[in-house]
């Protein structure tokens, strides 16, 4: 029985396609973030990194995962961005060949802070212990 494509693809992760276009559109954006002035309060002298876009499977949408220099001030970056995201997305546009440039959607990314509450927890005096507690038992072994 042939598999229905579009059920298929929703249990799959992305496609190698949205991965390339992602790669496009995260080196594009980093590179206008850098060398476009934004003319807001909430972003003068703001460095923010582009570590990842996604965009949805046709293509007409993407998520942009940012992250502002030191995590500071994600209230007030995130919304800023995505105030701006029209006047980003033109300049995309005008940077990479797409059939349709994505709209943009500014989120951010949590990724970095979690590594770092999970580096604490496996650094814990707690998790040293058991594992001692551990190797003492395949030592008697």
């Amino acid at each position: 029985m042939p598999r229905n494509r579009n059920q298929s693809a929703s249990h799959k992760g992305p496609s190698q396609r949205q991965l390339r276009v992602g790669e496009l559109l995260r080196h594009a954006l980093s590179e206008i973030m850098r060398e476009t002035e934004i003319r807001d309060p909430d972003l003068i002298g703001v460095s923010v990194t582009v570590t990842e876009v996604k965009p949805s499977p046709d293509m007409r949408h993407a998520n942009v995962f940012v992250e502002p220099l030191g995590g500071r001030d994600v209230q007030i970056i995130i919304p800023a961005l995505n105030r701006h995201r029209g006047f980003l997305r033109g300049e995309l546009g005008r940077m990479i060949e797409l059939k349709f440039t994505p709209e943009l959607r500014f989120v951010e990314d949590t990724s970095f802070a979690e590594a770092q509450r999970i580096d604490k927890i496996l650094h814990s005096e707690r998790v040293a212990r058991d594992l001692k507690a551990q190797d003492d038992v395949e030592d008697d072994k």
